[in-house]
C-alpha cells in the first residue's frame, strides 16, 4: 500500500466539535519538517536504568553486577498489580546498582541499574504473535505487561493495567491522544507521520482489549501531512471504526480531560478519573508500543526524543534507547555552550529545569529543550496579585487560581482542597497569563505536597493509635486471662489441699483399727475443766456462809 496514493482532502474539518473553558494561544516553536527518517542516537557507553520510571511500586532487580544482559532481557521485574518491568536496551555487563539522580522536580535520587555496553547491540530471541489480529484481549494484556509498556505521554501508568477491562465498567470510546499542544514538542508528530500504520494498529489491538465501540485518534490541525497518513492507514482498515479527528490549535487541547470534553462534550467529573464515564485516553506513542509488543515481540526500550532550543545546532526528533545520558544526547545535537541559558526536560508550559546534563532519559522523557537567554528568559521577580482574574479565565479546568495561590501560600490545606486543587492539571496556563509574573503553578504543586504529607503524616498516626489502642487491648486481654488463671490456681491447690487432708484422716484411721478414744463425747456430757471450776465456786460460797 503506498502512502501517497490517496488524496485527502485536508481541509476538511470533523464536525460536531466541542470546546472546553479557558486555554491560551501560543507559539509552537515546532519542527515541521518533512523528514521521513527519524534519526537514531548511538548507543552510549553507558545506560542508566531507573527502577521508579513508572507510577507504581519500583521495579525490583533481577540481576546481580557482573551479569552479561542480552538487549531486551527482562533486568528488573514488577512488583504488585501497579507497576512495570525493565528491560535491558542494549547487550552488555551490568555495573552497578544503587542510587543515582533521575530527572525530577524533586532531585532526589532512586535505586537504578548500569549497564555498560559491549558494543554489539545483541537482541535477546523475541517474536511477535503469529496472528495479532486473533489474539483476545486477556492475549494483548499480557504481551503489554510483558513488553513493559507504559504511557507515554507523560503519565507513565502502567498499560496493562490501564487497558485492563475492569468489572461493572463498560469503555465505550478510546481516543488515541496525537494532540501534542506544548511548544516545542513534537516527537508524536514525527511519529505519525514516519510510522503512522504502528499507531494504527496499534490502536486497533487496545480497542480489542477495551471492548471500546469506537476508537478516534485525534491530532491538531497544525499538521496536515500526519492526518494525510493516519487517514491513508485507517481507510485500509475498513472493518473497524477508526477515524481520525483533527482539533483547533490551542493550548492545552492535548490534556486527556479537555480532550475528551471536545471530541465527546462529556465532562470528566471532579475526584473521577475517564474510564468512570467510559472513556479511555492513550498515547500515541504508547498505541505505538502496543504494536511493537505484540507484532514484533519488542519490549519498551527506546522511545522518540525531541531535541530542540536555540543552543543546539541540530533540532531534531530521534530514537533513544533508555537510559542514555542527556550529555550524549546534547552533543549528537551540536550543543553551544555558551548559548545555553536553561535546559528543561518537556515543554516550557510543563516541563522542568535540569540541574545537570548528566542524568539519564526516561520513559516519560519527551523533549530536551536547551533554550537560550532570548528564548526563555529568566524568571522576572513575582510582583504582589493584583486581582485581574486572568487566571481563572484562561483556567482549561473552570478553578480559581487566585484563591488557591493564597490558601496554599498561606498553608491553609483544608480550602485549598475546598477548591479543587487536585483537579490542577498544571498546565501553567494561569502563570502565563499573569501580569504579576507570579509563579501559580508552584504554589500548586507545593499545595498539593503538603496535603499528601499531611495525608500521610495522618495516616501515620492513626496507624501509631491502632497499634497503641490494640496493643492495650491485647495487655488487658493478657492481664484477665493471668488474673483467671491465677484464680483457676488458687482454687485449685485449695481443692488439691482438702483431697490431701481427706486422704490423711482416712489413711490415719486405717492405721488405727482402735478408735474409741477418738470418738467425739457425748454432747450431753460436761467438760471436766468447767465442772472443776464449779465445784471451786461452790466451795468458796459455802466458806462465805459459815463466816
Amino acid at each position: 500500500m503506498s502512502i501517497n496514493s490517496v488524496s485527502v482532502n485536508l481541509k476538511q474539518k470533523v464536525k460536531n466539535l466541542f470546546t472546553y473553558p479557558g486555554g491560551v494561544k501560543v507559539d509552537s516553536h515546532k519542527i515541521h519538517d518533512d523528514d521521513t527518517n527519524i534519526r537514531f542516537c548511538n548507543v552510549p557507553e553507558r545506560l542508566t536504568l531507573s527502577l521508579s520510571q513508572h507510577i507504581g511500586s519500583p521495579a525490583i532487580p533481577v540481576v546481580n553486577i557482573g551479569d552479561k544482559v542480552l538487549k531486551g532481557q527482562v533486568i528488573a521485574d514488577q512488583t504488585g498489580h501497579i507497576s512495570a518491568r525493565i528491560h535491558a536496551p542494549t547487550s552488555g555487563i551490568i555495573e552497578a546498582i544503587g542510587q543515582y539522580p533521575i530527572p525530577h522536580p524533586s532531585g532526589l535520587t532512586t535505586k537504578c541499574i548500569v549497564i555498560k555496553s559491549d558494543g554489539n547491540d545483541e537482541w535477546l530471541p523475541h517474536k511477535g504473535a503469529t496472528n495479532p489480529e486473533s489474539l483476545s484481549p486477556y492475549d494483548i494484556r499480557t504481551y503489554v505487561e510483558n513488553a513493559g509498556v507504559v504511557g507515554l505521554g507523560g503519565a507513565t501508568f502502567p498499560s496493562a493495567v490501564k487497558i485492563d477491562k475492569s468489572p461493572g465498567v463498560r469503555i465505550h470510546t478510546l481516543i488515541i491522544n496525537g494532540a501534542e499542544c506544548e511548544p516545542y514538542i513534537s516527537c508524536d508528530e514525527a511519529l505519525m507521520k514516519q510510522r503512522a500504520e504502528e499507531v494504527v494498529l496499534g490502536a486497533r489491538l487496545i480497542q480489542k482489549a477495551l471492548l471500546a465501540k469506537k476508537c478516534i485518534i485525534a491530532l491538531e490541525d497544525d499538521i496536515p501531512i500526519a492526518y494525510e497518513r493516519l487517514t491513508e492507514i485507517t481507510r485500509h482498515y475498513l472493518d473497524h471504526k477508526v477515524d481520525v479527528v483533527q482539533i483547533p490549535e490551542l493550548y492545552p487541547s492535548g490534556g486527556e480531560k479537555q480532550l475528551i470534553q471536545i471530541l465527546t462534550g462529556l465532562e470528566v467529573p471532579t475526584k473521577k478519573i475517564p474510564a468512570q464515564i467510559g472513556v479511555s485516553v492513550i498515547n500515541v506513542a504508547t498505541a505505538a508500543s502496543v504494536y511493537r509488543a505484540v507484532y514484533q515481540g519488542e519490549p519498551l526500550i527506546s522511545r522518540i526524543i525531541t531535541l530542540t532550543g536555540g543552543a543546539l545546532k541540530t533540532s531534531t526528533n530521534v530514537e533513544v534507547l533508555l537510559g542514555t545520558p542527556i550529555e550524549h544526547l546534547l552533543h549528537h545535537a551540536g550543543l553551544d555552550e555558551q548559548r545555553l541559558s536553561r535546559l528543561i526536560m518537556g515543554g516550557p508550559m510543563m516541563g522542568f529545569n535540569l540541574p545537570s546534563a548528566q542524568l539519564p532519559t526516561l520513559k516519560a522523557t519527551n523533549c530536551i529543550l536547551a533554550a537560550t537567554e532570548d528564548e526563555l528568559a529568566p524568571l522576572e521577580a513575582a510582583m504582589p496579585c493584583i486581582r485581574c482574574g486572568r487566571c481563572a479565565d484562561h483556567c482549561p479546568m473552570s478553578l480559581l487560581p487566585q484563591q488557591m495561590y493564597w490558601y496554599s501560600k498561606n498553608h491553609d490545606l483544608k480550602k485549598i482542597q475546598d477548591y479543587n486543587i487536585f483537579d490542577c492539571i498544571e498546565c501553567g496556563c494561569c502563570s502565563y497569563v499573569c501580569p504579576s509574573n507570579i509563579p501559580l503553578v508552584q504554589y500548586f504543586r507545593y499545595g498539593k505536597a503538603e496535603v499528601h504529607k499531611d495525608r500521610c503524616q495522618k495516616e501515620k498516626s492513626d496507624k501509631a493509635r491502632n497499634r497503641h489502642e490494640l496493643r492495650e487491648q491485647r495487655l488487658e486481654i493478657i492481664k484477665k486471662e493471668k488474673a483467671e488463671k491465677r484464680k483457676h490456681m488458687a482454687a485449685r491447690k485449695k481443692e488439691m489441699a482438702a483431697k490431701k487432708a481427706k486422704e490423711a484422716a482416712e489413711k490415719a484411721a486405717d492405721n488405727n483399727p482402735d478408735n474409741s478414744s477418738l470418738e467425739s463425747k457425748p454432747e450431753n456430757e460436761e467438760d471436766p475443766i468447767k465442772a472443776a471450776m464449779k465445784r471451786v465456786q461452790a466451795k468458796k460460797e459455802a466458806m462465805k456462809k459459815q463466816q
